[in-house]
């Protein structure tokens, strides 16, 4: 089969050179570099790989047949100013989180000067190698979403070889078209700056770590605090021209621990414990590698999220809603444990449930209720669970041997009301995981700083309000919610417009004002995306045979 493709594409190459011999001496153009690249391609010397290991280079050598071999980077006397524009944007990938050696810069630079034709063309066929490479992982990602876990459900885009020289031949100024193909969001600039940040840091040293002693409390003397606002100025939660000098913890170095505390995702009560102390010892390079999986994961996000959308952090374990790009809503909520981790995906919320009924999951009514159920047959009236047959029949729980079944064979549904599993509201945005936003009867889960807690969905803080928010625009304002809710009756509220909702994984960004955040990698997630960095991934594979 390649052997008939490499045929086909030579006999392509040939036919183009036969009509160029046709044309005016003048139209070709770059006449020296240009034969040399139709012999490298013809006699298959190409240095950027072989048609029988990569077949991503039949769309190359057909676009070159295609424009008569006219290079895109080099003319015959050197170096095109486009083909400067990209080395010089190469030179600066590893701030973006991506990894030099991909492209062949040590290859590329040793055929830079060279006025040689031969090196010459050997130089346009790096560079447009280069080129494809980055501009696809700038487009979406380095690695592939779905080969670095099952629960990253995310669709990326794929644009052709093809496609993305013509882009870049028929653009004067290239700078703009390369910003073009990464994300557009700030927030991808601002991680990209903060990396070359902390890699200065890094080479400087980086930052020393605190020893392990008793939990430094305000007012409290102790032989570390030299380091700690060492540490605190490093990382720019402390101002270096006030830091104190007495060995006391005072007011000002409290100050700058609730700071990093709060950038950290921490209860911000300026006790240096040890899950703070924890968080302070984390190594520069371990951060670094932080800013690189969320670069890569930012590729992976949607290019435009649209007007109004709801955007959870699962990390984070916070929800937000955000219109024309502002944040007009936040909110903490609970996720999947680490043995139910909640996916990454996206989907369309096309409705709530005000008091609704939780039908309990067969997973959950095994593994979880019949256990119960062998014991005491009245814990699901308790609870308010009723025990329906196939035709929706209640059926008494009293009635049935539970110790003789191996599997619950019958459907569990709980009432309305406080007791509820999913509280008073659940945001519906049908999914194949069955994963959505609901209500919650156990509100003090909210007060702590992990919340890893549920079997899969998202308990959301403060649910009228969020509905409120998202049902704005159709005449329920929160009286109305509420009025609803105290009823008792369940009631279906379809959107007169759909919702986006993107359910993500960051455990880094940046602020506005500059401030890094990170929070813990709860799933261990950012291990497993940074191996696949390393080794490389399916997308690698298929752009590197």
């Amino acid at each position: 089969m390649r052997a008939c493709i490499r045929f086909l594409l030579v006999a392509l190459v040939l036919f183009t050179s036969t009509a160029l011999a046709r044309l005016p001496a003048h139209a070709a153009g770059n006449e020296v570099v240009g034969k040399t690249i139709e012999s490298i391609i013809i006699n298959g010397e190409s240095n950027i790989g072989s048609l029988d290991d990569d077949d991503r280079l039949i769309q190359v050598f057909t676009y070159y047949s295609d424009r008569s071999f006219k290079p895109i980077w080099v003319r015959d006397n050197g170096m095109k100013s486009k083909g400067k524009v990209l080395l010089n944007f190469l030179s600066e990938i590893e701030n973006h989180g991506l990894r030099e050696f991909k492209y062949r810069i040590v290859d590329i630079g040793a055929l830079v000067g060279d006025p040689h034709p031969r090196a010459l063309a050997e130089l346009e066929m790096l560079l447009t190698s280069a080129f494809i490479d980055l501009a696809r992982d700038l487009t979406r990602g380095r690695v592939s979403p779905n080969e670095v876990t099952k629960q990253n459900d995310i669709s990326v885009r794929e644009l052709g070889a093809a496609y993305l020289l013509d882009g870049a031949e028929k653009v004067d100024d290239l700078q703009p078209y390369l910003k073009s193909l990464m994300p557009q969001d700030k927030r991808y600039h601002r991680l990209v700056a903060k990396l070359k940040e902390y890699r200065a840091i890094a080479a400087a040293g980086g930052w020393t770590s605190i020893p392990p002693g008793k939990a430094l409390k305000p007012g409290a003397k102790d032989v570390r605090l030299p380091l700690l606002r060492e540490f605190l100025v490093t990382t720019g939660d402390m101002d270096a021209a006030k830091r104190p000098v007495d060995d006391r913890y005072d007011e000002v170095t409290i100050a700058a621990v609730k700071k990093f505390q709060r950038r950290h995702g921490l209860t911000d009560d300026g006790v240096v414990g040890p899950t703070t102390l924890q968080q302070i010892n984390v190594p520069t390079t371990k951060r670094i590698r932080q800013l690189e999986v969320n670069l890569e994961r930012r590729r992976w996000l949607d290019r435009e999220p649209g007007g109004f959308y709801v955007f959870a952090n699962l990390a984070d374990q916070e929800l937000k809603v955000v219109k024309q790009g502002k944040t007009i809503h936040t909110a903490r909520i609970v996720v999947g444990k680490t043995y139910h981790k909640t996916p990454v995906f996206t989907e369309e919320m096309t409705y709530l449930v005000i008091n609704p009924y939780w039908n309990v999951p067969s997973s959950i009514a095994n593994k979880e209720y019949l256990p119960k159920l062998r014991k005491d047959p009245g814990y699901l009236q308790r609870q308010g669970i009723r025990v329906l047959d196939k035709s929706g029949k209640a059926v008494n729980p009293y009635s049935v041997n539970w110790s003789a079944m191996g599997r619950m064979p019958y459907r569990l549904r709980q009432d309305t009301g406080d007791k509820n599993a999913l509280g008073r509201i659940k945001f519906m945005f049908p999914n194949k995981y069955n994963v959505y936003i609901h209500d919650t009867p156990s509100k003090s889960l909210f007060k702590k700083d992990l919340r890893v807690f549920s079997h899969g969905c998202m308990r959301v803080e403060n649910p009228t309000r969020l509905a409120e928010v998202i049902l704005g625009g159709q005449g329920w304002n929160l009286d109305r919610i509420n009025g609803q809710i105290a009823s008792g009756k369940r009631r279906i509220v379809k959107l007169k417009q759909k919702v986006p909702v993107y359910v993500t994984y960051i455990t880094a960004w940046v602020n506005k004002d500059g401030s890094a955040n990170f929070r813990r990698d709860v799933y261990g997630r950012d291990e497993t995306l940074a191996e696949h960095l390393l080794t490389g991934g399916r997308f690698a594979e298929a752009d590197n045979h």
